[in-house]
C-alpha cells in the first residue's frame, strides 16, 4: 500500500516482490545474528551432538496419514488455539465496548502506550493491537482497523485503496508502514507458540526467554529506524 502503490502497472508485483524478498532475507540475517550472540552468552558451553535416526521405510498409508494428520497436527494446534484464544476474544470486546469517562478502555489503554509507541515509529493503537494480538498475530491488522473506526467489533476492509486512506488518515506515513513490518517479523511469539514451547521445554524460564528476546529485538529494532529517519530528516 505504502510502497507498490507508487509503482506502475506491472512493476506493482515486483516491488512487491522485492519487499517480501528483503523482509525474508533480514529475518534470516537477524536469526543468525540472535543464534551467534545466544552461543556465545546465554548458551555459552560445549555445543551438543544431535542424532537423527531414520525409521524404516514402509509404503504410507494414504488413509492412516489423513487420520493422525487431523487427530495429531489439526486439533491438536486448533485446542491449543481455542484455550488461548477464547479468552483473549473476550478481552478485546471488553475493551473495545466499555465505556469509562466518555472513551473505551482500548481508547484510553492506547492514549497511554502512545508515547512510547512514537519512539518506535508506531502509535499506541498499533501497539496495543499488537499486544491484544498476542493469541493469534492474524488479528493484528483487524483490531488497528477496529481501534481507527471505534466500531466495537473485528472487522476488516475488502479494499487496500480504502484500507491504505484510512492509515493515512490516521497519521500513517512510509516510517510507519516499515516499523510496523519490522515489529510484525521481529516482534514477540503468539500464545499459541508459547504454549507449545513451555510443553516440549517443560520451563517457564526459556518460554519467557523465547518471549523476551524477540520483543527486545524488534523494539531495538524499530526505535533505531525510526530515530535515524527522523535525524536525517527523512520522516
Amino acid at each position: 500500500m505504502f510502497f507498490a502503490a507508487a509503482a506502475a502497472g506491472p512493476f506493482q508485483s515486483a516491488v512487491s516482490a522485492v519487499l517480501l524478498t528483503g523482509v525474508i532475507i533480514l529475518g534470516v540475517v537477524m536469526t543468525l545474528l540472535i543464534s551467534k550472540l545466544l552461543s556465545k552468552t546465554l548458551l555459552k558451553g560445549m555445543p551438543s551432538s544431535f542424532n537423527l535416526e531414520l525409521p524404516p521405510y514402509r509404503r504410507p498409508q494414504i488413509g492412516r496419514v489423513i487420520v493422525r494428520s487431523i487427530f495429531d497436527r489439526t486439533l491438536f494446534v486448533l485446542r491449543r488455539a481455542v484455550i488461548v484464544a477464547a479468552p483473549a476474544g473476550l478481552v478485546i470486546w471488553m475493551l473495545a465496548n466499555i465505556q469509562v469517562g466518555g472513551m473505551s478502555l482500548l481508547a484510553q489503554c492506547a492514549g497511554f502506550l502512545d508515547p512510547f509507541a512514537r519512539t518506535l515509529g508506531l502509535d499506541g493503537y498499533i501497539l496495543m493491537a499488537f499486544i491484544l494480538g498476542f493469541p493469534a498475530n492474524e488479528i493484528v491488522v483487524p483490531i488497528i482497523i477496529m481501534s481507527y473506526m471505534a466500531t466495537g467489533t473485528l472487522t476488516d476492509y475488502g479494499s487496500l485503496s480504502q484500507l491504505h486512506a484510512l492509515f493515512v488518515s490516521h497519521g500513517w506515513t512510509w516510517l510507519t508502514a516499515v516499523c510496523v513490518m519490522l515489529f510484525s517479523l521481529m516482534h514477540w511469539p503468539c500464545g499459541t507458540t508459547c504454549l507449545t514451547i513451555k510443553n516440549e521445554t517443560q520451563s517457564r524460564k526459556w518460554t519467557f526467554v523465547a518471549f523476551l528476546i524477540p520483543t527486545v529485538t524488534g523494539i531495538a529494532v524499530c526505535f533505531l529506524v525510526a530515530t535515524a529517519a527522523r535525524l536525517l530528516g527523512l520522516a
